[in-house]
């Protein structure tokens, strides 16, 4: 990813250990509300940027994650 100065801003999400790549993806779930509603539109587009490099590390990695069955559609109508 890169800003409009050339720079690639965060450390590459291939790089990064499990925890931090936790970490990084925890703080941007965190902020996502505050900059959708109230950043820049260079903001915004730098945040959907990193959320999906560090989302799309987190699968390659993950590709078999667990689903709780809670968050599926069929288990959604299960619980009402």
């Amino acid at each position: 990813m890169t800003d409009n100065t050339g720079a690639t801003p965060g450390v590459d999400p291939a790089s990064l250990g499990e925890d931090p790549l936790l970490h990084e993806l925890e703080h941007l779930h965190g902020t996502r509300n505050v900059t959708f509603r109230h950043g820049s539109d260079d903001a915004l587009a730098a945040h959907d940027r990193r959320t999906r490099e560090l989302e799309a590390e987190y699968l390659r990695r993950h590709p078999q994650r667990e689903v709780d069955p809670a968050r599926t559609r069929t288990g959604a109508r299960h619980e009402g």
